[in-house]
């Protein structure tokens, strides 16, 4: 999860304010940064930083200024970073809402500066929709060219020698998934369409592919054996630490609510009202009297824990103008717990009378005080 974005848009200079750019438009100056002092230094071929300028850009380096982008272990982004080296592919996978996609993007950035050739998986996706397709009022007039071709993101990631970041990988069809070998095993993708020279497309250097699954989807189209082999997997797991959690939490939420055109952030005790209650949704551990919960099947991240900060900070400014309180996180958190589940809004119920009610503190008792207001 990321805990600095800043707009890189100004509206005062009569241009729209991006909603999220991407980590090479929002970091573009640490990057440039990083590269300037990272002249001369060993670096794998293709790769617009070295493996350790890479790792400063993701986890941070206070000596240059550079705070850290992403709660992960060192050693983690480490060997993340030397797959890519290798040329092996690099499959993340972990619980919803682990900042998957946000450290698919950093590293794609830092690698070879651009984050964009992205494939979102599902079930309506294609093979075109991943390789090529075709400008069809060209190829009816002059038949299959190269100039009829219109490249997809892997084809623009061979022929750039760049990343290609396939989200949920494990979300598109099978026969789409191998449509993937030929491009991680031999670097070419065949264009049968096209004759000659332009009938083989050879990746140029510092072209990889970083894939994503969350554990709650590998199930709806398992990779297949040979697809797995030309991966290494690397878990990325849920924030352990309570203030490393609380903290990532205030800035983002900060942020959000800052582009939001909000000028209140949230109070610290709300704010610890919704990381302990996440934490103990999720099963992250006993952070007080009354036992353990039982696990809920609502994704509990701290993405979404994110999320429910932000539309806390809406509701108060937008509806009454004040900062937000622990009767807001009450009408806030059940949106996100209670989806379909009846035994989800049971366990919520639960929560309160088992856990809220026993902690101390005036903001522990407001938000009790506030259980009436669950659907």
């Amino acid at each position: 999860m990321a805990t600095s974005r800043k707009s890189t848009s100004s509206a005062a200079a009569g241009q729209p304010v991006l909603q999220r750019p991407p980590a090479e438009i929002q970091y573009a100056a640490q990057l440039a940064q990083l590269q300037a002092l990272d002249a001369g230094q060993p670096r794998p071929p293709g790769w617009r930083l070295s493996l350790k300028a890479a790792r400063s850009f993701i986890l941070g380096d206070a000596a240059l200024g550079i705070a850290p982008k992403i709660v992960a272990p060192v050693a983690g982004i480490e060997r993340m970073l030397v797959t890519l080296a290798t040329g092996r592919g690099l499959m993340l996978v972990g619980e919803p809402g682990t900042a998957k996609s946000m450290l698919s993007e950093l590293l794609a950035a830092a690698v070879c500066g651009s984050s964009t050739l992205t494939i979102q998986g599902g079930a309506s996706i294609t093979e075109d929709q991943i390789k090529y397709g075709w400008n069809y009022a060209l190829l009816i007039n002059e038949g299959p060219s190269p100039r009829a071709l219109v490249p997809a993101p892997l084809y623009q990631g061979m022929q750039a020698g760049q990343i290609v970041r396939f989200e949920e990988i494990t979300r598109a069809p099978l026969e789409v998934q191998d449509c993937l070998l030929g491009m991680l095993s031999d670097r070419v993708m065949a264009v049968p369409e096209l004759a000659g020279e332009h009938g083989m497309l050879y990746a140029r250097e510092g072209f990889n592919i970083i894939a994503t699954a969350n554990t709650r989807d590998r199930g709806v189209n398992e990779m297949s054996a040979a697809l797995k082999r030309r991966f290494d997997f690397e878990t990325v797991f849920p924030i352990l630490n309570f203030d490393s959690e609380m903290a990532l939490v205030q800035e983002a939420s900060a942020r959000l609510l800052v582009q939001s055109g909000i000028p209140q952030t949230l109070p610290a005790p709300v704010l610890e009202l919704l990381v302990t209650t996440f934490r103990d949704l999720r099963g992250a551990g006993d952070s007080g009297s009354g036992g353990a919960m039982d696990k809920l099947s609502a994704v509990m991240s701290t993405a979404e824990a994110v999320n429910v900060a932000h539309a806390v900070g809406v509701r108060a400014w937008f509806l009454e103008q004040r900062e937000g309180s622990p009767q807001d996180l009450v009408d806030c958190i059940a949106g996100t717990v209670v989806k379909d589940n009846a035994d989800d809004r049971a366990k919520l119920r639960r929560y309160f009378e088992q856990k809220a009610a026993k902690r101390q503190g005036a903001h522990w008792k407001a938000y009790y005080e506030a259980r009436h207001r669950l659907p």
